[in-house]
């Protein structure tokens, strides 16, 4: 399951450092190149929900090995695409077979921990997880520049495959539960409940936040007058803290020693200080501290919030809740660097990222205010 989750978050991240590097040679433009980015986040965001409620209704274990097999096959097609429209429908492919494993992976998660030990899962999965949204970028533009797009199409085919023989040989079965007949009605109220909708905001705020780090440290690095390896290794600090950090909130997490309510309003307050320190502050200095900080914050929030879902949602139903806040976790990722983008392309980049941090420490005063204990 924590190869499942790297390979959603790899696949998505190093595709869109490829077309970066290699929009002149394969003829993209600047409205191509957005509308290419955007297919595979498109996918997901229609896809998630079906999928998470499939798995409840068929079992999480062949939802995530068939999500891993689509995903493998979409991307060798993409060994030969040589046009935008290909790609764009490889990346069109990679989405949807994304959406089917990812929330299946996420419930899989949950009943195999059961709620005793999810903080301690979900830490792994989630510091996984958010290695490769990180490493993404980096990886995908090193095999870009060794073997161009085959050699990238070639390595998510192998990395899919593998583990999806992997699941396939590894999961057990997980039974499908008897689920009681829901209404209109009753879907409303479970997806506007606090218990569902204070962490999925803490989830969208987080990732929005790593969004945001992943393509604006770089720049702001850049900026500094850092040399490329300076401004790349600022991601990579983030990638390291909230890979460290993640399993071990998990872990205090189940010993009770951090409560749900307190660690995820911790873990935004920390984003938002971290990012407002990079708008008062913009120093080479500032940069490295802040990504530590913003790799301790998301490493809080993230398994913390997946956690309490898994804690207070029906096992039967587990596969439609964690879609639907995988759903979340997409809109904040497309909507963090929209708002920094936008705002900073208005007035200045500090305002962007003092917007950015006024909106997570308002979603850190809803979780300490509005979660229940």
């Amino acid at each position: 399951m924590y190869a499942a989750g790297f390979t959603t978050a790899f696949g998505a991240h190093s595709i869109a450092a490829a077309l970066g590097a290699e929009t002149g040679n394969i003829g993209l433009g600047l409205l191509a190149f957005g509308v290419i980015l955007a297919l595979y986040d498109v996918a997901e965001v229609i896809l998630k929900p079906v999928f998470g409620s499939l798995s409840d209704r068929i079992g999480s274990k062949p939802v995530v090995v068939g999500g891993l097999v689509a995903f493998a096959i979409a991307s060798a097609f993409g060994i030969f695409a040589t046009t935008p429209v290909v790609l764009g429908l490889v990346r069109l492919g990679q989405g949807a077979a994304a959406s089917a494993f990812s929330p299946a992976s996420s419930a899989a998660v949950a009943r195999l921990a059961g709620p005793a030990a999810a903080g301690r899962y979900f830490g792994k999965y989630g510091s996984w997880k958010g290695l490769g949204y990180v490493l993404g970028p980096l990886l995908g533009a090193g095999l870009i520049g060794a073997g161009g797009f085959p050699a990238l199409f070639a390595s998510l085919t192998a990395v899919s495959l593998a583990t999806a023989l992997w699941t396939l040989l590894a999961m057990p079965h997980l039974p499908v539960l008897t689920r009681p007949r829901y209404t209109a009605m009753d879907l409303v109220r479970q997806t506007t409940e606090r218990g569902f909708l204070i962490p999925t905001t803490a989830l969208a705020a987080a990732t929005g936040a790593l969004g945001v780090a992943v393509g604006f440290l770089p720049l702001l690095g850049a900026n500094l007058h850092l040399p490329l390896i300076g401004s790349m290794a600022v991601v990579a600090v983030l990638a390291l803290s909230s890979t460290l950090t993640q399993p071990v909130v998990g872990r205090l997490r189940d010993q009770g020693r951090v409560s749900d309510r307190a660690g995820m309003a911790a873990g935004l307050f920390l984003i938002a200080a971290a990012i407002a320190a990079l708008a008062l502050l913009p120093l080479p200095a500032t940069l490295y501290l802040a990504a530590v900080v913003l790799g301790m914050g998301i490493g809080l929030a993230t398994p913390l919030g997946f956690a309490h879902l898994a804690g207070t949602t029906p096992p039967e139903r587990m596969g439609r809740t964690m879609g639907t806040a995988e759903l979340g976790r997409e809109i904040g990722d497309a909507g963090g660097p929209l708002i920094v983008g936008g705002i900073a392309t208005a007035l200045s980049l500090a305002a962007g990222l003092w917007t950015l941090a006024l909106l997570v420490a308002c979603c850190a005063a809803l979780c300490l205010v509005v979660l229940r204990r």
